[in-house]
């Protein structure tokens, strides 16, 4: 008997060294320039960076990458300030994209920073997704850097000094992520087991979180502040996400101002008096010489943000284009009973992770936008009527890169018309509307257990241009019902599906935010799952 085990023990342990070296050698295959380059969208770019004279595993390259990448960003954000030393000799226009390139530049060497540090260490799942997510949002950051040149007058001094190294930094930045997707990402996915509290519904009364501190906001100066701006100044500076909530009430009335809560305002809770009660307004949008970036009424990046019961407002028109009321660049930011109200490009989704709770957004054309992680539960979408010869794009989704792990998620939404487009009776003043357009190639926008009246077009969604991103989108429907949720006639694109309940949990509040992890302590109720 002893013997037997003996045997058994020395045959399991050739086995396993056998599987072993199996493995390196597999492993050490597939991490050589030409294993590992040819898996990322810029192969060649990703072979001639790495040094010929030296072998890097998948990890170390996972490392050059990233210190490549800050490096070029650096020398982006040094061009740039360059540049706006001497602003009055540059069109007003260019001036603010170069600005939106140096706020960009500035998050992405700290977001940079921030992957070298971590990846120095063993990596838990959960901050394997949030590394992620970060170098998604790198990607996005200098994407929207590159768009805000589009939208405005040309300036060929700025534009061709900054083309090369804007160009390489893309390739860069995709590089880096592709290859931590590769070397980080799928062991994480492979070992990580779905949520056990999916099907829960966590519904405590908000504000039963920690608080630290609470302050008024007030016009007729008997609160704390008069502004919302002077209150977001004073709220203290780089608490973290776990040193409770700073909260600022905002009494019901109408607020003109424009709105920025900068990276080092984290966890700020903006809590109002309810929609239409307090509002927050303005009215810039590009036609008036503002980048779509900096026409946003609101503005957030800080880490943590939770808004409660406002209403975000801009009232620029459908003549004016594009024209933003909320731009929202948080991770692990949440609004909760909130309006949005614009016309095109009402909801600027940009970058990170978000989720939206029983929100009402109005607007025409790609009126929800970006390239977040976006999950919107419980909310409405009120397509409104647009200029003449207009039709209605629910979301536009910005996905840029095949590796980035955003997208938009709407579950259990009601989208139906607003007053102003009419209804079936007068056939919604004969104005189109879509579930939502590719505005870049990798689009990604997913419709589960939702209400779709019947103001939506029989084929669901609309080209961008020509047969662009038609076969690299991924749109999906899933479990919806009403009147416009029909299948039968949908568009027959390569990227178009029909998804089943496991796909659909893919973009749920458990998997595709994470919200599991952070959504808890903001006391504002969610659906972990589909159920």
């Amino acid at each position: 008997m002893a013997t037997n085990m003996k045997i058994c023990t020395t045959l399991y342990t050739l086995v396993f060294l056998f599987t072993l070296c199996l493995f390196s050698s597999h492993a050490a295959f597939s991490s050589t320039p030409n294993g590992s380059c040819d898996t990322t969208p810029y192969p060649a770019f990703c072979k001639t960076t790495l040094p010929a004279s030296q072998y890097l595993s998948i990890q170390d390259q996972c490392r050059f990458f990233p210190q490549q990448s800050l490096s070029i960003t650096k020398t982006i954000f040094n061009l740039v300030s360059s540049y706006l030393r001497d602003p009055y000799t540059i069109p007003h226009s260019t001036v603010h994209a170069l600005e939106d390139c140096l706020n960009l530049s500035e998050l992405n060497s700290d977001f940079l920073s921030n992957v070298l540090q971590a990846i120095e260490n063993t990596l838990a799942s959960y901050e394997v997704y949030d590394l992620q997510t970060l170098l998604s949002a790198i990607l996005t950051n200098q994407q929207t850097c590159l768009d805000g040149f589009k939208e405005v007058t040309p300036y060929p001094i700025v534009t061709n000094a900054l083309s090369s190294p804007l160009s390489d930094a893309i390739k860069l930045y995709s590089t880096s992520l592709a290859l931590f997707t590769r070397g980080w990402v799928s062991a994480a996915t492979t070992t990580t087991g779905s949520s056990t509290t999916v099907e829960t519904i966590i519904n405590r009364k908000l504000l039963q979180t920690s608080v630290d501190d609470n302050v008024v906001v007030n016009p007729d100066g008997s609160g704390d502040f008069a502004t919302i701006n002077d209150a977001i100044h004073a709220a203290p500076n780089n608490t973290g996400t776990n040193n409770g909530y700073h909260v600022i009430y905002v009494v019901a009335g109408i607020y003109n101002e424009y709105v920025s809560v900068p990276k080092s305002k984290q966890n700020l809770m903006l809590v109002g008096d309810g929609i239409n009660r307090t509002v927050l307004t303005g009215n810039r949008s590009v036609v008036d010489g503002w980048t779509t970036f900096q026409s946003a009424t609101f503005a957030v990046v800080g880490k943590g943000f939770v808004a409660v019961n406002i209403t975000f407002r801009n009232t620029a028109g459908s003549s004016k284009h594009q024209a933003v009321a909320v731009r929202n660049g948080a991770d692990m930011s949440t609004f909760y009973n909130c309006s949005f109200e614009g016309y095109q490009d009402t909801l600027y989704v940009h970058s990170l992770r978000q989720f939206y709770k029983s929100c009402d957004i109005y607007g025409t054309v790609d009126f929800i936008f970006g390239n977040a992680a976006a999950l919107l539960q419980d909310c409405n979408m009120y397509p409104r009527l647009p200029m003449q010869n207009q039709f209605n794009a629910i979301t536009a989704q910005g996905r840029t890169d095949p590796n980035q792990n955003t997208g938009i998620s709407i579950q259990n939404c009601c989208i139906i018309a607003a007053s102003d487009l009419g209804d079936a009776t007068n056939n919604y003043n004969g104005i189109k509307t879509y579930l939502g357009r590719p505005w870049k190639e990798y689009s990604r926008t997913v419709y589960m257990q939702s209400f779709i009246d019947g103001l939506i077009d029989p084929k669901g969604w609309n080209e961008w241009s020509g047969d662009f991103a038609l076969s690299t989108l991924y749109y999906a429907e899933f479990a919806n019902w009403g009147p416009g949720s029909n299948t039968s006639n949908r568009v027959t694109w390569e990227g178009y599906h029909l998804i089943d309940e496991k796909d659909a949990d893919d973009f749920t509040v458990h998997k595709f935010i994470q919200g599991e992890k952070w959504l808890p302590q903001t006391g504002v109720p969610f659906k972990a799952g589909l159920q």
